[in-house]
Formats: C-alpha cells, sequence, structure tokens
C-alpha cells in the first residue's frame, strides 16, 4: 500500500507495519487526495518497533498525493487525540475532515 510507504520513508525505523484493518479513510479535495489510518505492527516486527508502535500506532497519521507526485506523509494526530479528531488537524481540509465524520474510529 502507498501510503504504508510513504510512513515507513517518514520512519524508517518501521519497517513491519501495516494499516489497521477498517481504519482507513481516503478522500479528494481540489485535486489533492488525502488519506488518513492508523497503523499495527505486522508478524515480523522487532523489540524496538514493538516498544515504538505502542505510542507511536495509538495515533491517526495522515498523507497527501497530486497528480504526478506519489503519498507523502503529512502529520500524526496530537496526544492525546485532540477532540475533533482529524477536524483538528489544519493539513486536511475541513469539508474532508467532515465527510470523515472527524476521522472517528
Amino acid at each position: 500500500m502507498a501510503v504504508t510507504g510513504a510512513y515507513r520513508q517518514a520512519f524508517p525505523r518501521f519497517v513491519h507495519v501495516q494499516p489497521v484493518p477498517d481504519q482507513f479513510f481516503y478522500g479528494q479535495c481540489d485535486g489533492v487526495r488525502y488519506a488518513a489510518t492508523r497503523f499495527q505492527v505486522t508478524s515480523g516486527a522487532t523489540q524496538e518497533e514493538l516498544v515504538g508502535m505502542q505510542d507511536e500506532g495509538s495515533v491517526t497519521k495522515y498523507f497527501r498525493a497530486t497528480t504526478g507526485s506519489g503519498w507523502s506523509y503529512l502529520t500524526s494526530d496530537a496526544f492525546p487525540r485532540g477532540a475533533h479528531g482529524c477536524g483538528d488537524v489544519p493539513a486536511i481540509p475541513e469539508t474532508l475532515s467532515a465527510a470523515w465524520g472527524n476521522c472517528a474510529m
């Protein structure tokens, strides 16, 4: 999955990860594609990955892509998460966060 590659590029210490099933949001605004998901470790995860994902894995990650470019990591939720979920993330358009139900998971 393309956003997994973007996440691994931004955080090279997390190799054995994948999006949490049924917790993936995708949409497009003004020609820009956006995605939001949380990650979990996969088989083969190292002790460092297991420990690191205890905090890092608990927050939603946000990505974007435009025509001709691949996915890139934007930001993560605050910890603890804001009261309005992805509605509190300035990088995500308001109309999209509303369509996503503020990324309620």
